[in-house]
């Protein structure tokens, strides 16, 4: 199965989920994003790494980089390999010695760990099909237009059970329009659910 290649975005906070954050990955030169709700920990730990900022002490992703360099270990790329029920699952391709492991981790770990051994980060076309969302005016990666990453808040928290698929189809361009994908993810994720 190919590979497809993906870059941060950027990440946006939730008040309605405390502690929740969406992830957005993208295509390069293409306008898919990948939203993938992470934890707060995760969330900083990915920040401060996009952000240059240097922790007075190392925080636990710094920590197992530092363990695995020590001993010679490299982490070559990372691969979301699964979305199942709303979750992203990601494996570490390691290098030790000339010999080839993966380890299972999770999607929020993986990111944080491939900023710091400056490795690429891939997914399947399956999984971007299943979970991707189309932005129609805003590329990403080496394209001109791209921005930076950003950081944004996202709205409360909304049922959408009582809407109609339509709505929710409506809703969607608006929310991906807005730069909201925690939104944009959770609205996708309702019409999978309703066509299942």
């Amino acid at each position: 199965m190919e590979k497809v290649k993906l870059e941060i975005v950027g990440m946006s906070y939730s008040r309605s989920q405390s502690g929740a954050y969406a992830l957005i990955l993208g295509i390069p030169k293409q306008k898919k994003r990948l939203p993938i709700i992470i934890g707060s920990g995760e969330a900083q730990a990915i920040a401060i790494e996009l952000e240059n900022m240097k922790p007075s002490r190392p925080l636990t992703h710094d920590l197992f980089t530092n363990f695995a360099k020590h001993f010679e270990i490299n982490i070559t790329e990372v691969i979301i390999n699964k979305f199942d029920e709303g979750i992203f699952f990601s494996k570490l391709i390691c290098e030790h010695q000339g010999k080839i492991s993966e380890i299972d981790s999770r999607t929020s770990d993986a990111v944080a760990l491939s900023l710091r051994f400056g490795c690429p980060i891939y997914t399947y076309q399956n999984i971007i099909e299943d979970a991707g969302i189309v932005l129609e005016d805003e590329p990403v990666g080496d394209d001109p237009e791209a921005s930076d990453p950003t950081f944004t808040t996202a709205d409360d928290e909304t049922d959408y059970s009582n809407f109609s698929i339509s709505e929710l189809d409506e809703m969607l361009k608006v929310a991906i329009e807005n730069e909201n994908y925690e939104e944009a993810s959770k609205i996708r994720d309702e019409i999978k659910q309703r066509k299942l």
